[in-house]
């Protein structure tokens, strides 16, 4: 049960507010239901997690979710977080999963993923969405970090980030400086940013393709490290790097 307690000394961080249904699934886990269970016991649902067993050695993970509407789940933290943003953003993580499935279909599984699934990957695993201010958008752009979290640090209390991707909100478990989400560049329109439905219409395949990306220690965050409250924590250009 160790990965289910180390989920729930986490709940209560920043990053993890936007999915609402994580202490009924880490308290259910917690009491010794296997995490699937944990997950379909909070209803509402479109999605049905089933035990990992259930996925055959000769089907990947992509194609059987898109077969068979189920999500494979195994007992440990990646899983659990994978399940949190199943739940609370299921329309953008089966669009994921539909054009993951479509490109399997199209060239089969090969010892690469070609562009379209590397960028698929890469944001379900270590993505983020911001909903900022035009100025915050601009110095993330410029890796101006200076400018992002120190000049204009009092924007950031009009600004959201969603920390997307479950391998990163595994990696927050016990955060580390060099934490980095690679943030989606849907730009500084502010409409309905992060709702569910916007943000999986926005998922085009050819636009994916390109890497639409820029980097963001998340760390850096205001409110998000309480050491971050000093101007010196940005002067770590091991982190915050200047663009290339």
């Amino acid at each position: 049960m160790r990965a289910a307690e180390s989920a729930d000394s986490n709940l209560a961080t920043p990053w993890l507010r936007p999915f609402t249904g994580r202490h009924r699934v880490s308290t259910a886990w917690r009491a010794g239901l296997p995490l699937h269970e944990a997950l379909n016991s909070v209803g509402p649902r479109s999605v049905q997690f089933v035990p990992q067993t259930r996925l055959s050695a000769d089907e990947a993970y992509e194609a059987f979710i898109f077969r068979t509407r189920t999500v494979p789940t195994r007992d440990n933290l990646h899983d659990f977080f994978n399940g949190l943003v199943w739940l609370a953003f299921p329309q953008t993580k089966r669009r994921l999963n539909e054009l993951q499935a479509a490109e399997i279909a199209r060239t089969g599984v090969g010892a690469t993923r070609g562009p379209l699934r590397d960028a698929l990957t890469l944001f379900d695993e270590n993505g983020a969405v911001l909903d900022a201010p035009a100025a915050l958008w601009e110095a993330l752009v410029a890796r101006d970090w200076h400018a992002l979290f120190v000049t204009r640090r009092a924007l950031w209390s009009d600004a959201r980030l969603l920390v997307f991707g479950h391998a990163l909100l595994e990696k927050l478990v016990a955060p580390r400086k060099a934490a980095t989400a690679h943030v989606l560049l849907t730009g500084a329109s502010r409409s309905n940013a992060l709702d569910d439905a916007t943000l999986a219409q926005r998922l085009g395949p050819e636009w994916l393709a390109q890497k639409p990306f820029v980097p963001l220690p998340v760390l850096g965050v205001p409110g998000w490290c309480a050491a971050n409250a000093s101007a010196e924590y940005y002067d770590d250009p091991k982190v915050f790097r200047p663009r290339p």
